[in-house]
């Protein structure tokens, strides 16, 4: 019996480390798995048959994967709709399963893909064709449930943290005659786990003034200006961590572009500028802006220890428990204590985890609404810490791309 694997939504730093737990877990058990293929771009691989044959890869290839960041073997944002709305995808997957002996199906994603997992592993109930369908926690928004952290969370945030806390020594050596305002806008829609992790810029060896703007507080433009024009005349400059999700009180995003992702998400961007627009024609003080974008969840050269042990420990995880017969979970992180830190591999039932989103709890966030709470930074801090360098060569880091050897198709074309 073989097994699927696919990468799935906005990849992460370390999303190849669960790809590297997976193969080479499977590769240890090659009486029960025979081959590993990847789907080529996500599920889309799984519909159009473009199976990478992760066999064609050397043990020192994959075993890079564990310290390279994107998606090696492509990703998507595809969401399968119900077999009600769509049997001919779901006829389409069986047909691709049963041509390769797939009976294993593997995916890495975050809560829209917990969503299609669930789905595919329904298949045994609802169409008769025997799969074990696990779900691989993935998503730097951290938002997925009953997990304690999501895999790629990790290293986002200890990005996030070190350039808050960089750029901000950067403006407060020319805060005089300069700059006084630095706006850093991050990744989260709806939940502020990431614009929490810049709260952790500011030490106790060396403070910060930070204002962190949160997707789950309503932003109110008077009392924001009075903050930052406070700060910056008591500390000669200020920094802004606001999240793409900042949203009015009517529910309105600030960065709401009008579109739409192929989630159904609204296309966020945008709310540094907006911030940024009302410093100045409010309080008439220089500022400059960055958005971290691509950069935050890209960077793994500065990726947390932790955050890569984890998102291997999850991809080895779900090999283990498809072999002991598991169906429909998702391997998850349970804390066992914060000093020192512990945790262990859990596990959860895909249909508790499937299209729900995990906010931040009220009590990580201020009274203000414009900060972190101790409670917050007890959580926060574990995650990122740890160094896990990737190898150099000639000042650059050496990451691997696959061979990505398709599988020969057996079937006709499918159109999506």
């Amino acid at each position: 019996m073989n097994a699927f694997y696919a990468q799935s939504g906005g990849v992460t730093a370390v999303i190849n480390a669960s790809a590297c737990g997976v193969i080479e877990t499977a590769r240890k058990n090659k009486n029960k798995i025979g081959k590993v293929y990847a789907g080529r771009n996500g599920i889309i691989g799984a519909l159009t048959e473009d199976l990478i044959d992760t066999s064609k890869e050397s043990a020192a290839s994959i075993a890079a994967l564990r310290h390279t960041p994107s998606g090696a073997f492509g990703s998507c944002r595809f969401k399968l709709k119900s077999l009600e709305q769509n049997r001919r995808e779901y006829e389409r997957l069986i047909e691709v399963f049963k041509a390769h002996n797939i009976g294993y199906f593997f995916y890495n994603g975050g809560g829209d893909s917990a969503d299609t997992c669930l789905k595919v592993s329904q298949l045994s109930e609802t169409m008769d064709y025997p799969i074990k369908a696990i779900h691989i926690p993935k998503t730097v928004d951290n938002d997925l449930p009953i997990t304690d952290n999501c895999p790629g969370f990790g290293s986002v945030a200890k990005y996030i943290a070190i350039s808050t806390q960089e750029a901000s020594f950067d403006v407060a050596s020319m805060a005089k005659t300069s700059t006084k305002v630095f706006i850093i806008e991050v990744m989260g829609r709806h939940a502020g786990w990431i614009a929490a992790a810049g709260g952790l810029a500011s030490t106790r060896d060396n403070p910060i003034p930070i204002l962190i703007l949160f997707p789950e507080v309503e932003f109110d433009q008077k009392k924001f200006l009075a903050r930052v024009d406070a700060m910056v005349k008591k500390h000669g400059y200020c920094t802004v961590v606001v999240s793409e999700g900042v949203h009015w009180p009517d529910g309105r995003f600030l960065a709401d572009t009008g579109l739409k992702d192929a989630f159904g998400h609204a296309q966020l961007g945008g709310a540094a500028t907006v911030i940024a627009g009302m410093i100045q024609a409010e309080l008439g003080l220089k500022n400059h802006w960055a958005v971290a974008d691509y950069l935050q969840r890209a960077a793994r050269h500065i990726a947390s220890r932790t955050d890569v042990n984890m998102a291997y420990a999850m991809g080895k995880a779900a090999v283990q428990f498809a072999l002991k017969g598991h169906n429909s979970v998702m391997p998850t992180v349970d804390r066992l204590s914060n000093k020192p830190f512990k945790w262990k591999v859990g596990m959860a039932p895909l249909n508790k985890v499937a299209n729900v989103e995990k906010m931040m709890p009220d009590n990580f966030i201020t009274k203000d609404g414009y900060g972190i709470t101790q409670k917050c930074r007890n959580y926060l801090e574990p995650l990122i810490k740890g160094e896990d360098y990737p190898p150099y060569k000639d000042g650059m880091p050496k990451y691997v791309r696959m061979k990505a050897i398709a599988a020969p198709k057996k079937l006709p074309a499918f159109k999506l």
